[in-house]
């Protein structure tokens, strides 16, 4: 572990563990330890840290791994966020970034996506035909064969396999929390995109050299067109997170528990609240990864539009970055939580999905719009950070703030407007990509220099923007 991208910090109630270089740690805000200070007062922790992009979110930090023995572990919806299970999915495609060379072809690619991925932001998915009470219970194994097109051809097939989890187990009693309203809103939002930070993302690769070994063996290549998902569990994961919220607060106050945040909500496992929340929760994860699965069904229908029947996308990965569950380490079970923090596990790791074993799986990282993301794999030094990376490129002010200190014209710039590498986006004005615009995120570059230098993980590949959508 190098010093230089490692700090341990002393607090009043206890350590946090902070994996950033010299410039990011001296950046980071004074409330980012005010709020470790919080979480390290619910009992019985035995671990807390941040990764690079860490910034202040409701309760708890973005950016966090907080980690209990399963055996007299809490569970912290602050700690797993309201969006159950966002995270990432990589599809590759057989397209090289010269096949789409004309920003003319980039806007239609995005024109047919807009077509079949609904991403208004009270739009119905066009997904009537499945059952919401599959997916919430069996995850991808609850879709209809037509949506795993892949299913046909296991040789080929990786929608079921290439995945960090297909389907959660849980106690299905649980969904009868849940009055019709909830069922139905969330039925109409699957296969949506959202909004905020959410997106589909038309990318070219770069593969790192020391790494291409791995990437060959992944399936990449230079200038391979992939589409990266960001997206999650929609109204699903929302209504787990205010009713479980509601009545562990209400829980909380009657037991007299707490600390100086009123909006840090937590509950010990064994607690009938605590394990209500963990069950509904695996509902969400189930959701979720269905949700981008959907998304990338739409984006394959809409490159079959363009590129002909033969256009075809392959999973590479789907991973989340919010969420907690049960792993195992030394012989020892511990409950983990990840709020904006992803898994990245090294070659040979038991966890690792069959085809991954080998290398270790993919750990997709988001860049802030119109700079670049990349592909990373876990080093086994990661363990000391129960194999925790980043999220993505973290933001360093609010919407508002960047609204008011961010112009149009620096957001066009970002985003090459004008010229042959124009980055494409549906967005109908500049004016409103002014909030998510790369002027209201850290710097990636030195988020990716932190896990490596820290010895983490390593890159794959990198994968420059070639068009968006977002959400409306």
């Amino acid at each position: 572990m190098k010093e230089t991208y490692y700090q341990n910090v002393q607090l009043p109630s206890g350590q946090v563990h902070v994996y950033a270089g010299p410039e990011l740690f001296a950046s980071l805000d004074y409330k980012v330890f005010e709020m470790a200070n919080n979480n390290l007062q619910i009992p019985n922790q035995v671990y807390m840290s941040y990764t690079p992009d860490v910034h202040v979110g409701i309760g708890t930090c973005i950016g966090t791994t907080a980690v209990w023995n399963a055996s007299d572990g809490f569970v912290s919806p602050s700690i797993v966020g309201s969006d159950i299970g966002c995270g990432m999915r990589v599809q590759l495609t057989s397209l090289h970034k010269d096949d789409l060379k004309e920003v003319k072809l980039r806007r239609k690619l995005v024109r047919a996506i807009e077509k079949h991925l609904p991403v208004e932001e009270h739009a119905r998915g066009h997904f009537s035909d499945i059952r919401l009470e599959h997916v919430v219970k069996k995850g991808l194994h609850g879709l209809p064969k037509k949506y795993i097109p892949d299913a046909y051809t296991p040789r080929k097939a990786t929608s079921l396999t290439h995945v960090e989890s297909s389907r959660f187990d849980f106690d299905e009693d649980v969904l009868d929390i849940f009055p019709e309203m909830v069922w139905h809103r969330a039925h109409r939002q699957l296969g949506t995109l959202g909004g905020g930070n959410h997106f589909v993302e038309i990318q070219a690769i770069e593969i790192a050299e020391e790494n291409r070994e791995i990437a060959e063996a992944w399936g990449l290549y230079d200038g391979q067109v992939v589409i990266m998902i960001h997206s999650g569990s929609r109204a699903w994961g929302g209504a787990v997170s205010q009713y479980c919220g509601t009545d562990i607060a209400k829980m909380m106050r009657q037991e007299g528990i707490g600390t100086a945040d009123p909006k840090l909500l937590y509950a010990p496992l064994s607690h009938p609240l605590g394990q209500t929340y963990v069950n509904l929760m695996y509902s969400a994860l189930n959701y979720a990864v269905v949700n981008r699965h959907l998304i990338a069904y739409a984006v394959r229908e809409a490159g079959k539009d363009i590129f002909g029947p033969k256009f075809e996308l392959r999973t590479l990965y789907d991973l989340m970055h919010n969420y907690a569950w049960e792993e195992q380490m030394d012989e020892r079970s511990y409950f983990v939580h990840r709020k904006g923090a992803t898994r990245a596990l090294p070659a040979g790791h038991p966890d690792n999905p069959e085809a991954y074993r080998a290398t270790g799986h993919p750990a997709l990282i988001p860049g802030s719009m119109g700079t670049s993301s990349y592909i990373m794999v876990g080093s086994p030094e990661g363990k000391a950070n129960h194999y925790s990376i980043c999220h993505g490129a973290g933001r360093i002010r609010s919407r508002n703030a960047t609204k008011q200190l961010v112009s149009v014209e620096e957001v066009a710039a970002a985003m090459r407007v004008g010229t042959e590498d124009e980055i494409v986006v549906n967005q109908r004005s500049m004016e409103s990509l002014v909030d998510e615009s790369p002027q209201a995120y850290k710097d990636v570059d030195q988020i990716i220099e932190s896990v490596v230098g820290a010895g983490l993980a390593r890159v794959v590949a990198k994968c420059r923007p070639l068009a968006a959508v977002k959400g409306k």
